[in-house]
């Protein structure tokens, strides 16, 4: 039984000022962190198409019904990744996807630091051997090209055989984009040294300011060593109604490796569940309703991140800007010493203490393949917005969000926090 704390911490009370006393249970995979909530209530016409799917009773063939797949393929046309249903697969949810994605590709995997916090445990299920690369300064989610190339040739001399990298271009857990020089140079040098892409590109509909932001799909400048995931809860679908999708290159050796994913699935049992699928598809065909709902959850979401970075370096904390997602990811190593006076000197206590403070999840960045010595949390947007349907509907169609009582209210309480660790 985990010891709990025998009083909670409030803004400005003297508990807040109590020295930390962390969980015994921290730590475990199972504890670990959701994809960052979007604090808004599911869109109507989406709830209606699964209630009016809710009575078959037949399931969804292993990687998605033609359907869903025509609607993937057709949605990535639009973003100029022409292919057809066949080169498409679906589950339910990113996880088991890329689970299946890693098994269906031999050696060991390469991915950037920080990264998604399901990809580290999904190769050490498999048992394959996963090595970091750090990132650039100015974004995460794609490795720096030098370190890459060098974290590869160290593998290979140790005796490993590097054959996938994962990347995610709009990321999680830094909500920034690469820029399309670095994932033509990082993608290039993956390729040139024998390595497959699996590029998660779950966040590319949430872009803070779409029209101000390059977006490059590595997919784009190397078709044929580029599959492209996207788990619709990024942007199009509620969180619990899990489904992803997967784009494969339409080569043979590809073809092989989509057949070797959908026997995965299958021996799984990952299958979409109907309902889901028929919501997901209807998603991807971007309707009016759908599309308005992504714009204005971005625009939202852009408003409310942009003031949460402010409170961040209000504080004394760092942080890059935030340019897409529901969250940002900040480091609060300038506030070691104050931290350390409340019994926080690693990222676990630290997940612990801002959990509790906050009242939301607060996932420290050794979730994300950080050093547990590192003083980084990833800080979600979305408990930001409200705490009832109504609340956050009145978030979503204000013209000035931030001025809305629960808003400010929920900024202060953030910035506060923060503000008292000085």
């Amino acid at each position: 039984m985990a010891r709990e704390r025998t009083e909670r911490a409030g803004p400005g009370g003297d508990a807040a000022r109590a020295p930390w006393t962390p969980r015994e249970d921290r730590g475990p995979v199972r504890y670990g962190p959701p994809a960052p909530d979007p604090g808004l209530p599911v869109l109507p016409e989406l709830a209606g198409v699964v209630a009016a799917a809710a009575g078959r009773s037949e399931p969804e063939p292993t990687g998605g019904s033609k359907p869903l797949r025509e609607a993937a393929a057709a949605y990535w046309t639009r973003r100029g990744l022409r292919g057809g249903p066949e080169c498409v697969a679906a589950a339910p949810g990113a996880s088991p996807l890329l689970l299946a994605l890693i098994a269906a590709h031999g050696g060991d995997v390469l991915m950037p630091r920080p990264c998604p916090a399901t990809w580290i445990p999904q190769a050490r299920l498999l048992g394959r051997p996963a090595y970091h690369v750090p990132t650039p300064a100015e974004c995460g989610g794609v490795p720096d090209p030098y370190a890459l190339l060098e974290t590869v040739r160290r593998v290979r001399a140790e005796g490993g055989r590097p054959r996938l990298l994962l990347i995610s271009v709009v990321d999680d857990p830094t909500a920034t984009v690469a820029p399309p020089e670095l994932v033509r140079e990082a993608c290039e040098a993956a390729v040139a040294e024998g390595m497959h892409i699996v590029s998660d590109e779950t966040w590319r509909d949430t872009l803070h300011r779409p029209h101000d932001t390059v977006l490059l799909s590595p997919a784009e400048m190397c078709p044929d060593d580029v599959t492209v995931v996207c788990d619709l809860a990024g942007a199009l679908t509620p969180s619990a109604w899990p489904v992803a999708v997967a784009r494969f290159p339409d080569t043979e050796r590809a073809a092989a490796r989509h057949a070797r994913t959908l026997d995965i699935l299958t021996a799984l049992g990952a299958l979409v569940a109907g309902p889901v699928a028929a919501a997901a598809a209807h998603a991807l065909g971007e309707p009016e309703a759908v599309t308005a709902r992504v714009r204005r959850a971005a625009a939202l979401q852009a408003q409310v991140a942009a003031a949460a970075h402010r409170a961040v370096l209000a504080a004394g904390a760092l942080a890059r800007p935030p340019q897409a997602g529901r969250h940002l990811y900040a480091d609060l190593g300038p506030l070691r010493a104050r931290l350390a006076t409340r019994g926080v000197t690693d990222s676990l206590e630290l997940e612990e203490y801002l959990t509790e403070r906050l009242g939301a999840p607060t996932p420290g960045g050794h979730r994300f393949g950080d050093e547990l010595g590192a003083l980084r949390v990833r800080l979600g947007t979305g408990p930001l917005l409200g705490t009832t349907p109504e609340q956050q509907m009145e978030s979503l169609t204000a013209v000035e969000p931030l001025k809305l009582p629960h808003v400010a209210r929920a900024l202060s309480i953030f910035g506060t926090a923060l503000d008292e660790l000085r």
